[in-house]
């Protein structure tokens, strides 16, 4: 039987509306982007968000069964995803995490 582990990864985005695009078209992506990141959020494939302070990009911790899971059925449901350029980093716990509960302190 195949072990199941989920992995994390820290993703990069940076998004860019195409020029020519109407006012509208971005507002209504932008509310389903909002609206998909809850869900993501709720069923732990989002974990954390930010953005950098006077930047308009955005740095996440983000989760899923591998790379391929992570694009095809996470970031490739993002309403923005046309618009997005990412940077996906596969990420493993390090031994002095203060958050593993077993690092030496």
């Amino acid at each position: 039987m195949r072990e199941f582990v989920i992995r994390e990864f820290l993703v990069e985005i940076t998004t860019t509306v195409p020029e020519g695009t109407g006012q509208d078209e971005v507002d209504r992506r932008r509310a389903a982007e909002a609206v998909r990141a809850k869900e993501l959020a709720a069923t732990g494939h989002l974990v954390r968000l930010w953005r950098p302070v006077g930047e308009l990009r955005s740095i996440g911790v983000w989760r899923a069964a591998d790379e391929a899971e992570l694009h095809d059925k996470v970031l490739g449901t993002l309403p923005l995803r046309p618009w997005m350029n990412l940077t996906v980093t596969p990420l493993e716990s390090h031994p002095n995490d203060p958050g593993r509960g077993d690092a030496t302190r």
